[in-house]
């Protein structure tokens, strides 16, 4: 018996032994070790959308067991906030994370890379990104200018910003100084503003100084880190022009194509997961956040009905400009827009009774 025992752990180390003298797997040694950089248009304070880039950059690390590191770098280290999508183009940086509306001067159809104003809401654009085409026609469009996109995160619907005045007819817009992210600068001309696109840790000195009147960036949790309540008393809501806004990982064109497929996956995946991340925490941490501004005396207000429609009319109407002589813009338009019909069908049905119930109960206490 002793002897049996003898022959086979002797059998069994020879195995071992054996084994270890194969060659690992091919697609273990074709693995290259890569280091990337990427430039965000965020600055570090905000752990939410910056947040999201530190946690891409690390699920990528751990997918690929560390041999493709992609070090992150926040708006202004190596190039300001909104020159983001210039330096991945340019290859200064291999990949970056940005809201894609801030390029809308290039072409207006790079807002539907982050959110149209009246379109979509965090879970809609989630369905037409993944299921209705939406990553597809982005990265058919975003090819003309070299780099290739995934959705990063979403911020879910956001608030209307700080106004130093109150706002309650359509005529209180007409010479108003906002900073307003994006394309919905165009639609809010229409109506008198003055749209200023200001990057983030810009914006509290400009509201401050008066250089604006107003300012919008994301939300409560967001906006109190920023401290736009100590210089702003009215709070308006909803931000119809982001009802469902994504930051974008964009990756330039030509470097993308040459990464292993085991790599874009382990992209494609960590952009998954920082999607899902993002959204959660900001539903998590608004709440609180808001009660905390209110506590502050901050004053909350609804826009006027009048000042939304007429802002939806005037939406309406550049859409409808812009589609005649963009065929980039009306192909996407026509995507979202027949999208926004099938899901808000849907809504109406259950998600909006719902919620509406939900909220009556809660008011009664």
């Amino acid at each position: 018996m002793v002897q049996r025992r003898e022959l086979v752990a002797g059998a069994g180390a020879a195995a071992v032994a054996a084994a270890g003298s194969f060659p690992k797997p091919a697609i273990a040694q074709a693995v290259p070790t890569i280091k990337w950089r990427m430039a965000s248009s965020f600055p570090k304070s905000l752990d939410t959308l910056y947040g999201g880039a530190e946690l891409f950059c690390k699920t990528v690390a751990d997918l690929t067991d560390g041999k493709f590191q992609i070090q992150l770098f926040a708006a202004g280290e190596i190039v300001p906030g909104l020159q983001v999508l210039d330096a991945v183009q340019n290859n200064t940086v291999e990949a970056g994370q940005t809201a894609m509306y801030y390029y809308f001067g290039k072409n207006p159809a790079f807002t539907f890379g982050t959110a149209l104003p009246f379109g979509l809401n965090a879970r809609m654009m989630n369905a037409w990104f993944y299921h209705g085409g939406g990553n597809e026609l982005l990265n058919e469009f975003f090819a003309k200018f070299g780099v290739y996109g995934i959705p990063g995160g979403n911020t879910n619907c956001q608030m209307g910003g700080w106004f130093r005045k109150e706002i309650k007819t359509v005529d209180d817009l007409k010479g108003l100084k906002f900073r307003v992210g994006g394309f919905a600068g165009r639609i809010l001309q229409k109506l008198g503003v003055v749209p200023q696109q200001i990057a983030a840790g810009d914006i509290y000195p400009a509201l401050e100084k008066g250089t604006i009147d107003a300012a919008e960036w994301v939300g409560p949790y967001d906006d109190e880190k920023l401290g736009f309540y100590k210089v702003a008393q009215y709070y308006y809501y909803p931000g119809w022009w982001e009802g469902g806004p994504c930051p974008h990982l964009i990756f330039n064109l030509g470097k993308w194509n040459e990464l292993p497929k085991l790599y874009k996956e382990a992209c494609i995946t960590a952009g998954a997961q920082t999607n899902v991340w993002m959204s959660a925490k900001y539903d998590h941490l608004n709440p609180a956040a808001l009660k905390r501004l209110v506590a502050q005396g901050t004053q909350l207000r609804p826009f006027p009905a009048e000042v939304i429609e007429a802002c939806y009319a005037a939406a309406r109407d550049l859409y409808a400009e812009i589609s005649k002589e963009n065929s980039d813009f009306k192909k996407l338009y026509d995507s979202v827009a027949a999208y926004r019909s099938e899901q808000y069908l849907w809504w109406q049905v259950a998600e909006y009774t719902f919620d509406t119930y939900m909220i009556r109960l809660r008011a009664k206490g």
